[in-house]
């Protein structure tokens, strides 16, 4: 890739990942502009999830690739002690599905992978998304696992930030992504989403899977 090709592709990147505490930089496929097909941000190259088993808020081992066998992921990455973003946009993701056809919300499973693991054990996660939604599934690993994980879908983690009070927060951008059945990323949603859009690209995207 020419060198202003990489430059041009790496500020749109920037420009459409912000982040959930302090901006992070962020890697990977470029999202092109919002198209006619999705109102988010539809990827040129698809993330591929990698072949990765975490420990899921059920207790169970959960394969990111063959864990579910409901045909669209949303996977997101934060953690529950997070001030403020990770919940708006974990609450905004429910309201979503909640307004979607019984049919359609069947075939869509939330992910939360947590970017804070030494706190957010399986238990911890699983009572945070009771409160969301108990259909939600969160999931933990070792730190280098989770990071590995991140990179692969354009996800920046970048270690912690310590608060007056003595606790920590997580810096990591904030961007939702949409799998389809393939275990591809192929739809990138930035912070700030309306519910609507959130709605109408989740159903979008499980019908285009047949």
């Amino acid at each position: 890739m020419r060198r202003g090709r990489l430059v041009a592709a790496t500020a749109l990147a920037l420009a459409l990942l912000s982040g959930c505490t302090p901006a992070a930089t962020v890697t990977g496929p470029s999202p092109t502009a919002p198209t006619p097909g999705f109102l988010g941000a539809e990827l040129t190259e698809p993330y591929v999830l990698p072949d990765v088993t975490l420990e899921a808020s059920t207790g169970a081992a959960f394969d990111l690739r063959t864990g579910s066998d409901r045909p669209v992921l949303v996977l997101y990455f934060g953690y529950t002690n997070c001030p403020d973003i990770c919940l708006g946009v974990m609450t905004d993701l429910a309201s979503a599905l909640n307004r979607l056809p019984a049919d359609v919300r069947a075939k869509v499973q939330v992910l939360l992978v947590t970017v804070d693991p030494e706190r957010d054990t399986p238990d911890v996660l699983a009572t945070y998304l009771a409160r969301i939604d108990p259909d939600f599934i969160g999931l933990t690993g070792r730190a280098e696992t989770i990071e590995s994980v991140a990179a692969a879908v354009g996800v920046a983690i970048e270690g912690v930030e310590k608060r007056p009070d003595g606790g920590y927060d997580v810096n990591h951008t904030a961007q939702v992504i949409g799998v389809d059945a393939a275990r591809r990323g192929v739809v990138v949603w930035t912070q700030g989403t309306p519910i609507g859009t959130y709605r109408a690209d989740i159903e979008r995207l499980v019908r285009q899977q047949g």
